[in-house]
């Protein structure tokens, strides 16, 4: 298991809390420090739909130009997107496998997937 994000935002310390209190121990990737492939995020797009993976809620995308905002018309103008600005990545995501079975955190979706 892998949760991709960035340790101090804090929907993703509310899922590792969570895994950990499950007795998961999911390896971590920082995005934000260790990047991100557009493979990756093109798989993630494909699983869960550019539009979910792409944060338009967060700080990241508020702070972008309204021209940058406009660009955004398909998962591969997210994915360039997203490969500059990897803040503007909906988190965590968790891969179990190697596959992308979670976006986010509802402690719901997590039992209802991982139990």
């Amino acid at each position: 298991m892998i949760v991709y994000g960035i340790p101090n935002c804090n929907t993703v310390k509310k899922a590792r809390t969570w895994l950990s209190e499950n007795e998961f121990t999911p390896e971590f990737h920082d995005f934000k420090k260790n990047g991100i492939t557009a493979d990756k995020l093109r798989n993630w797009c494909n699983i869960f739909g550019w539009e979910k993976v792409l944060n338009k809620k967060g700080t990241t995308w508020r702070g972008l130009s309204t021209e940058e905002q406009e660009s955004v018309i398909d998962q591969e103008s997210a994915i360039r997107i997203l490969l500059k600005y990897t803040s503007a990545i909906k988190r965590p995501i968790v891969e179990v496998d190697g596959k992308p079975v979670l976006i986010s955190f509802e402690g719901a979706d997590y039992i209802r997937v991982l139990k």
